[in-house]
């Protein structure tokens, strides 16, 4: 959490990436916790240049709101977030990951299609928004 709102400043930088109600700092507090030390941020002295959410239901994992800021790109720094968050799960024993990318968001789906992600076209996410 220490780093939450650098990481929110970041985020909102990014082309493609949204914030919404699972953004705030309750929501984000409760991931970490329910998932300790899976998160990591990238860092350049004292700026945060990269930052990732990673969890787990027992079953899968998620990463969520992979970052790097524009100037830092095509440095491995995506790749390294990626690979901590996966060494975290293999860890925990957790079989496959998942992320969510908006279909318009053509940065993010072109880096996850380059990395070996493939776009399961068989199943589709479905959302309903529960009022907290």
């Amino acid at each position: 959490m220490a780093d939450y709102e650098k990481a929110v400043e970041l985020w909102s930088t990014i082309e493609g990436l949204k914030l919404n109600e699972s953004d705030t700092p309750e929501a984000v507090e409760s991931l970490l916790a329910r998932n300790p030390d899976f998160s990591t941020v990238a860092t350049d002295k004292e700026e945060i240049v990269g930052a990732v959410l990673c969890g787990h239901n027992g079953r899968a994992g998620q990463l969520y709101h992979l970052a790097v800021a524009r100037p830092y790109r095509r440095q491995g720094i995506a790749q390294a977030l990626v690979a901590y968050c996966f060494i975290k799960l293999a860890e925990a024993r957790i079989p496959r990951c998942n992320v969510f990318v908006y279909s318009n968001n053509e940065a993010g789906n072109h880096f996850w299609n380059q990395n070996g992600w493939t776009d399961p076209a068989r199943w589709k996410v479905m959302q309903k928004v529960i009022r907290v």
